[in-house]
């Protein structure tokens, strides 16, 4: 339903923007037949075609009387009109069809920019409601929160909140990689997926061999396989949730 609000939005957004150069072309095109009549005295169809073809003016005044200069210099002014219309109305298709892939690759290439330079930063993989509470956590001190989440939903939400993002799958090498494991301090397996978060372990404990790892795990036998890939902590949200509650009481 989001995603189609999200659509629909876009899509009257761009029906706004082509109003403007298609008035204003139609706009051109009227007041060019409009003025044709008025000056040069033919019907609406021989000033359509005068727009089409302007060399059929000269044409005519060769064997009609008629301020041919005046229709002349009207006829530049209204086509030079309709071309700054065209490539208006080009532009912004061309905008509204290619703006967000360009928009899209420019983030790209900034956060890889920014990912070269960073050291000691944190590695959430996975931005559902745990991987988002953790990196909103973490956010909140100095150290540098890096997300990569698979999901483009979730992906451009971590944007949204200001975290430097990597659209791809975490259980994957160069994912890893291009989020500079090898300089991150801890990577945090933070998917509601505990077989997807001990693959992360796993490779994240060869890639990174010094890495600190945390993973979220379903429950205590989990847990157990987590620790036996590398995990230096494990985390069970049911079992944490249900501990804060006992200290409330």
């Amino acid at each position: 339903m989001e995603r189609s609000v999200r659509s629909t939005g876009r899509d009257r957004s761009l029906l706004r923007r082509l109003s403007r150069p298609v008035l204003a072309f139609v706009g051109l095109v009227a007041a060019g037949v409009i003025g044709f009549v008025a000056l040069g005295g033919v019907g609406v169809i021989n000033a359509l075609f005068w727009l089409l073809d302007p060399t059929s003016i000269e044409l005519h005044f060769q064997t009609h009387d008629g301020p041919a200069t005046l229709v002349k210099g009207y006829a530049i002014v209204v086509l030079t009109g309709l071309v700054v219309a065209g490539l208006w109305t080009g532009e912004t298709v061309l905008s509204a069809a290619f703006g967000g892939q360009i928009q899209a690759e420019l983030t790209r290439m900034q956060i890889a920019q920014r990912l070269e330079e960073l050291d000691d930063h944190v590695v959430v993989c996975g931005y559902g409601t745990f991987g988002q509470t953790v990196a909103e956590q973490i956010g909140d001190t100095d150290t540098q929160v890096v997300v990569i989440e698979q999901q483009t939903e979730q992906y451009e939400r971590a944007l949204d909140d200001g975290h430097l993002a990597l659209e791809a799958d975490a259980s994957r090498e160069d994912a890893l990689t291009d989020a500079g494991i090898k300089r991150a301090d801890t990577v945090i397996g933070a998917i509601d997926d505990t077989n997807a978060n001990i693959q992360i372990a796993v490779l994240a404990s060869q890639l990174a061999p010094t890495v600190r790892l945390i993973v979220r795990a379903g429950d205590q036998q989990d847990e157990t396989v987590a620790r036996r890939v590398g995990a230096d902590e494990v985390i069970i949200p049911e079992v944490v949730s249900g501990k804060q509650v006992c200290e409330r009481l």
